[in-house]
């Protein structure tokens, strides 16, 4: 893999760290993405951050200047409805906020039954400390654990927000529960199904991302390129001894198709 992308006809492109910095565009990435447009590469807008609703992401990228459509944008929250519709379990307890919910509501989950299949854990900006009394009580009673993704950290520009794996550190500390399952990245199924509807072969595909324990691992697991970019969470020091090895790597998206 070169700085040119030859060979690519889609970019899976991570939002937080990759494309912004709470909100605020990273210096090159807007050009980026027209550049891609004018050599007919496929912008795929990715992103582990529940917090939102396709709707409100859509809103978010034409206020940075972006030009996409909701059939652009791809979230955990997508990959997580599609397992609990596989698990028959529509009835949930939603731990997120009024945009994950929507998202869950539209698909045919329900986040309003007293009676629950399981706890859904999203990253839930609005939090209050009553919604993590409900869920550890919920956890106590032995209901099943989600998670929508796996991220530590949301990067910011003052430095990392706790995400969706550091409420699951607190709860397993506070309940002794795990999630059932995580989804979202690093889960190849994330991108494969829309790689297979659009009919485009993984070889043809980079993922660029800025976390190397998911955007990296799951390029790698779905078999497509990997462009790890030092604009966000990681840094040249995550890089040594590293098992898991980017295709490339780059400081920002900006270095790209020059």
């Amino acid at each position: 893999m070169n700085r040119n992308l030859d060979g690519i006809e889609m970019v899976l492109l991570d939002l937080d760290g990759t494309i912004h910095l709470g909100g605020v565009p990273i210096p090159g990435a807007l050009e980026f993405i027209e550049r891609c447009k004018m050599r007919n590469i496929t912008p795929v807008f990715l992103s582990n951050n529940s917090s939102r609703s396709v709707k409100e992401y859509i809103l978010k990228l034409h206020e940075m200047g972006i030009d996409a459509e909701e059939g652009d944008v791809l979230l955990s929250t997508h990959d997580c409805i599609r397992w609990l519709k596989q698990e028959g379990w529509l009835r949930i307890h939603c731990f997120g906020t009024s945009g994950m919910k929507e998202m869950m509501e539209e698909a045919g989950i329900d986040c309003s039954s007293k009676m629950v299949d399981c706890v859904v854990i999203g990253y839930h900006t609005d939090l209050v400390y009553s919604d993590l009394q409900r869920v550890s009580e919920l956890l106590h009673r032995g209901v099943p654990l989600i998670a929508t993704h796996p991220d530590i950290v949301c990067p910011s520009p003052v430095g990392g927000l706790p995400d969706v794996g550091a409420i699951l550190s607190m709860l397993e500390a506070t309940t002794g529960v795990k999630p059932v399952i995580i989804t979202g990245k690093p889960r190849p199924e994330m991108i494969l199904g829309r790689l297979k509807q659009d009919g485009i072969d993984p070889s043809r595909v980079a993922m660029i991302g800025d976390r190397i324990y998911t955007d990296m691992a799951m390029a790698h697991a779905a078999g497509v390129h990997s462009i790890l970019v030092l604009s966000g969470e990681a840094s040249r020091e995550d890089l040594k001894d590293l098992d898991l090895v980017p295709s490339l790597v780059v400081e920002s998206v900006d270095a790209l198709l020059r």
